[in-house]
């Protein structure tokens, strides 16, 4: 039997109590489905339409869920990006205070603080709740005492496209999720075509300062956030350290710098901007330094500091927003 996600009496004060925080990848399920057939109705006279249903029964990592057949009011944390691309508004939006929000979303919305009291998410009365990797079973009981809540599933997170369509099921905009994922593509091909002739196969790879201690991440072929768009969909070429990886992201040892055969460096900071005083001079020093001179992306001028927050997702939005900036950096 569905488990009913509408009752909140008696969980008010339990739920104001509660505090959560959000770190690594809790436990999910192999796989998602989502139930189309409307449960039975009564018959109705041959010239009505019969009436439609006001929820159904989904199934995620953690069971059948009954959800709205339209829900209206939405949180997606951390997945707001797919929402915008649906054209829905979501009625919170992530932050966390160690790393901000996702700026490049523009959303005018209250900031939920996940590391904070779900008060703050309860207050906002949503109908639908999706989460993702972040939500553990626990979490997922405290979230589903507040709406019914939806568990993205892994397999689901790490292909955009099939994250769009999936959300676009449970919010009832598949058709839109289809014309979304059409304009998709035909944006990659497009940008895919002029790539190629402005760069061919000049290798790329994206690295993140972390500021805190300076240490440089390197983004593998297999990063969720830049490995489908940019060298699965876009045909780019990975320097042979980030294609040889298995991990989605690693420390790169300062023994590894006069191997990295990058012709082209795209370089985010772990938070803050290039603006702030520590993460600029890091930067600077950084492209003095002369084991960084070895490589040939710093030799030529091509290491191109760029805004962290749309490089930290692999979402759909955002990853038009890459596309945006790549054409502007290696194309024009």
């Amino acid at each position: 039997m569905a488990r009913s996600r509408f009752m909140k009496t008696g969980w008010i004060s339990l739920i104001t109590a509660a505090m959560i925080t959000v770190t690594g990848c809790g436990s999910s399920g192999d796989g998602a489905t989502v139930n189309t057939d409307p449960p039975a109705q009564a018959t109705a006279a041959p010239s009505e339409a019969p009436p439609q249903a006001e929820t159904r029964v989904v199934t995620d990592g953690f069971g059948e869920v009954e959800i709205p057949t339209n829900p209206k009011r939405i949180s997606a944390l951390y997945r707001e990006d797919y929402l915008v691309a649906l054209g829905v508004k979501p009625i919170v939006q992530y932050y966390n205070p160690m790393w901000g929000k996702q700026d490049y979303l523009k959303l005018e919305v209250p900031l939920f603080d996940v590391t904070g009291s779900i008060e703050a998410l309860l207050v906002s009365e949503p109908d639908l709740i999706i989460g993702a990797g972040e939500v553990d079973a626990a979490q997922y009981e405290l979230y589903s005492k507040v709406a019914p809540t939806f568990r993205l599933p892994d397999d689901v997170l790490a292909d955009s496209r099939k994250t769009l369509t999936l959300i676009g099921e449970l919010l009832g905009l598949s058709d839109k999720a289809e014309q979304v994922l059409a304009d998709y593509e035909a944006r990659i091909a497009d940008v895919k075509a002029k790539l190629n002739a402005a760069i061919g196969d000049e290798k790329l790879v994206v690295l993140r300062m972390n500021v805190v201690d300076k240490s440089i991440n390197i983004f593998g072929i297999h990063n969720t956030f830049v490995g489908q768009i940019l060298y699965e969909d876009l045909g780019l070429k990975a320097p042979g350290f980030a294609e040889a990886m298995t991990e989605g992201n690693i420390v790169l040892s300062k023994e590894v710098i006069p191997e990295l055969d990058a012709d082209h460096i795209i370089l985010l900071p772990s938070n803050g901007t290039w603006e702030d005083e520590s993460t600029a001079q890091a930067l600077e020093e950084m492209k003095a330094d002369p084991l960084w001179q070895t490589v040939p992306a710093f030799k030529n001028g091509h290491v191109y500091p760029v805004e962290r927050s749309y490089w930290q997702t692999g979402a759909i939005t955002a990853n038009g927003l890459k596309m945006d900036e790549l054409l502007r950096l290696l194309a024009s």
